[in-house]
């Protein structure tokens, strides 16, 4: 309608004009006879037609392979709790011998996960099944199944879980590598217990740092996307128009707690290496370089005489790691793994994340305007290439302590339940603690610890700055620490 009016009132514009013309010579030629009228012809109008733009994604056959493939799980936690230590602590049962009313308190939790073999195995976020007594899942045809936890990793918030099945609809990995900001993607889940959801959008960033899974071995390197992720859809899958897994959603920006346009998905060849260690071996195996990383500014780039700021500053180089047995120095700058180049922190730690220790990767440095190149082999928490298994001793960075779960022989000893032996102290908080090797920790921040997985959780999880420790002695003597 809008064009039509334009179009006559343009029309009725070229009439008067030419009508006004017409006036003008009829005056100058002394009012002489109009021998022919002249005819404004009126443009036509015509509706226009709808075409479609070329190119434009097909989210259907993306959305069809992925909604059988993708599970509501629902957990249950169940935690003895006393009415007097909920207030007051366990100090009111020593003083007064009365321990209170113990009651069962049982927690309910909902989330995603992601089927990835015919039978039964499906990966999810730790979050979503950390702690739980039951896992039930439920799939796209309302069929339910009681779920076993395989293995779980704190440190990149991914669990693998196991239910007894055959022949179920399955996801395959795409390369997140790969993934291009600006590329459309779909989130798949169950937000607020509504199955089977499927949104969209595009990957807006990569290489996301948000810290929300604390500091030291932790990596965090997330697709950030703006399509909608609500609770609930934690573990659920972000695929591509292919239908190809990319990443696994985790995580919301939101002052709210819902949707506010930011979501973020750990990409998948983080997950699909998380998944292979859980399976193989039980626990997640991480290569480390060996060095204290910064982001390189500008400032740094002046300070060092750098003409371009791109890379990862190299801080420090650990005595006796692998980038100091390769050759790196402090102050060179890392600019690519196996010749992906990186430009931030957690781009580097993504790239890494990928490896195991005794993995052999191409480190490209920047040392005073001059590339190298050096064939560095990764190591892993212990600075050997020994894979780590599940039961095996460990290395804790924030208390720089090698520890081993306890056997059988010393619960009985110390009649204890759990517990986490002190084989070795390093550099760390309790080298001058007086606290000796074979000290056994029972207990973090409350929470009983019987292997790696269980005290990063612990360590995750405290309610405080401060960070409560309980143990026994050798001897049998009982001990509490706070740093």
């Amino acid at each position: 309608m809008t064009l039509m009016l334009a179009a006559l009132l343009m029309a009725a514009s070229c009439a008067n004009q030419s009508q006004n013309a017409n006036d003008s010579e009829n005056q100058t030629e002394q009012q002489q006879p109009v021998s022919q009228v002249e005819q404004v012809q009126q443009p036509q109008v015509q509706r226009a037609a709808f075409m479609p733009a070329q190119g434009t994604p097909d989210f259907v056959d993306a959305a069809e392979r992925s909604v059988d493939a993708v599970v509501h799980i629902m957990t249950k936690v169940v935690r003895q709790s006393n009415t007097y230590e909920d207030f007051f602590g366990a100090l009111l049962g020593q003083i007064y011998g009365y321990p209170g009313q113990t009651r069962n308190n049982t927690m309910v939790a909902y989330g995603s996960g992601v089927v990835l073999t015919p039978d039964g195995y499906i990966v999810t976020n730790n979050h979503v099944v950390e702690g739980a007594d039951e896992v039930e899942v439920t799939f796209n045809n309302k069929v339910k199944k009681t779920a076993t936890i395989i293995g779980t990793d704190p440190t990149t918030d991914l669990a693998l879980i196991k239910v007894e099945a055959s022949d179920l609809a399955y996801l395959t990995f795409g390369d997140s590598d790969n993934v291009r900001i600006g590329e459309w993607v779909l989130a798949v889940g169950n937000p607020f217990n509504l199955t089977s959801t499927v949104t969209a959008g595009i990957v807006s960033a990569k290489a996301r740092n948000l810290s929300i899974l604390g500091e030291g071995t932790s990596v965090e390197s997330f697709i950030q996307t703006d399509a909608a992720v609500n609770p609930g859809n934690s573990g659920g899958a972000l695929v591509n128009t292919k239908g190809e897994l990319v990443g696994i959603n985790a995580a919301i920006a939101s002052h709210t707690g819902s949707y506010e346009g930011y979501s973020f998905a750990i990409p998948s060849n983080i997950v699909r290496k998380v998944v292979d260690d859980l399976l193989l071996y039980g626990t997640a195996q991480r290569g480390y370089l060996g060095v204290q990383i910064a982001e390189l500014t500008q400032e740094i780039a002046d300070k060092e005489g750098l003409e371009n700021i791109e890379g990862v500053y190299v801080a420090e180089v650990t005595d006796g790691g692998a980038a100091k047995l390769a050759g790196l120095k402090s102050g060179d700058v890392i600019t690519s793994i196996n010749g992906k180049k990186v430009n931030s922190t957690t781009q580097l730690k993504e790239s890494v994340g990928q490896y195991r220790p005794g993995d052999k990767i191409d480190v490209e440095v920047n040392r005073n305007g001059h590339h190298h190149h050096y064939d560095l082999t990764l190591l892993n928490e212990a600075g050997n290439v020994n894979v780590v298994k599940k039961g095996d001793s460990f290395y804790n960075s924030e208390f720089g302590l090698m520890l081993q779960p306890i056997d059988q022989n010393d619960m009985s000893r110390l009649n204890i339940k759990n517990g986490l032996k002190i084989v070795e102290i390093r550099q760390g908080r309790f080298m001058n603690s007086g606290v000796p090797v074979d000290f056994v920790i029972t207990k973090v921040n409350g929470v009983a610890v019987n292997d790696k997985t269980e005290l990063e959780n612990a360590l995750k999880n405290k309610r405080s700055r401060r960070t409560t420790i309980e143990g026994v002695y050798p001897n049998g003597m009982n001990a509490t620490f706070y740093y």
